[in-house]
């Protein structure tokens, strides 16, 4: 190759470079950035994770490179022992570190498993800030609809469309359910991915600590209109949210009822900021069973009637309870079940075979029974 090709070449590989650099200096990552607790910890945990695999992986690249170099055709030191099979240092290292790797992710994953559970409430706003003992969260219902987000704020009376607001600094409480299909619920800056589904209400706990402006979407596709399913994550000071609530309580929008919400189920894309002064208390209860159409009956009470019906009791903690009695119904926690041989003759039962018919023409056998005026087949007698 001439020199001036190779400049050029060397040319072509420094722009690419740069386009590149430039192309990234534009990205957010903001689960490397987060403003809340919980996503620190996630960060965290994603820093430690990567940089405990680096130690493997580091190493072994920079030895390709070694290896190659010093083994190569042209070296004129190198040394050939075709008698080398094993050695018992290199077998320690290449099995004694990955080994030590996986032992500690598999300890800090396991604990932080536990430490972040969303459903687990919170300890603290940040590192050396505990939570004040009795201190209420701020309590948020969330609703993933086609192709939007409905959050309500059941203290204050209000509901929004894809614009939630957080105090700063205050523990938050979501209720997160979903309408028709599985969604995720998902803010990076504020917590993990929280699925959304229907009939289901999962938890969230989490926590804001910088004010600011971010975004939050659905990380799981649910069709058309799922790249705009997005919302606006604002963070304010305390005094801040109080005024930004009474804004909207006081703001002139319209009550969100079950009429209007059944409006704004129905699918539609690029669903611009909604506000509602006021939501009917009730109204996420009957999302999350199902029955916010007038005459439906909700899925909770449904399941309580079968239950009630089939014998058994709702209230009872051990498994099977709600079915028949002696149908697959299991003792309550500390009851001891009797075996079938310590029972009486008169609780053991019977059971049918199965296949055989029942009924006035048969009798416990399967056989014919006898009746008055049917002919029966002679019986054989013994020869004497």
């Amino acid at each position: 190759m001439r020199e001036s090709d190779h400049i050029a070449a060397l040319r072509s590989r420094a722009f690419l470079v740069l386009v590149g650099a430039l192309f990234l200096s534009g990205c957010d990552m903001v689960v490397l950035n987060p403003a809340g607790d919980i996503a620190v910890q996630q960060r965290n945990l994603i820093l430690f994770a990567t940089a405990v695999m680096l130690l493997i992986i580091v190493p072994v690249l920079v030895l390709t490179v070694v290896f190659a170099w010093r083994y190569r055709r042209g070296n004129p030191n190198k040394n050939y022992d075709p008698e080398f099979d094993h050695s018992t240092t290199l077998e320690l290292v290449i099995w004694a570190c990955p080994l030590l790797i996986i032992i500690a992710l598999s300890a800090v994953t396991w604990t932080h498993t536990h430490l972040l559970d969303p459903f687990r409430p919170l300890e603290r706003l940040g590192p050396g800030r505990p939570l004040a003992k009795g201190a209420k969260p701020l309590e948020v219902q969330v609703v993933a609809l086609e192709w939007k987000w409905l959050f309500i704020y059941p203290e204050q009376g209000i509901a929004t469309v894809n614009d939630l607001a957080l105090p700063v600094d205050v523990p938050v409480r979501f209720s997160i359910t979903s309408t028709d299909q599985f969604a995720t619920f998902y803010a990076p800056t504020l917590a993990g991915m929280i699925y959304a589904m229907p009939g289901m209400d999962s938890k969230l706990n989490a926590v804001l600590n910088k004010p600011g402006q971010t975004w939050g979407y659905s990380g799981n596709y649910t069709g058309e209109g799922h790249s705009t399913m997005r919302f606006r994550l604002t963070g304010l000071r305390l005094a801040d949210f109080d005024r930004w609530a009474r804004e909207v309580k006081q703001g002139g929008g319209l009550p969100l009822e079950a009429s209007r919400y059944l409006a704004l189920e129905k699918p539609s894309e690029k669903v611009p900021f909604i506000r509602f002064s006021s939501v009917s208390p009730t109204l996420f209860d009957r999302i999350v069973n199902r029955c916010v159409e007038a005459g439906r009956p909700c899925m909770n009470q449904t399941m309580n009637h079968d239950m009630r019906h089939g014998g058994g009791s709702p209230d009872a903690g051990g498994l099977g309870s709600g079915t028949m009695p002696g149908h697959g119904s299991m003792p309550a926690p500390g009851d001891k079940p009797e075996a079938a041989l310590e029972k009486d003759a008169g609780d053991k039962g019977s059971s049918p075979k199965v296949g055989m018919p029942v009924g006035p023409d048969y009798n416990a056998r399967g056989r014919d029974a006898e009746k008055p005026g049917k002919p029966q087949p002679p019986k054989a007698q013994a020869n004497p």
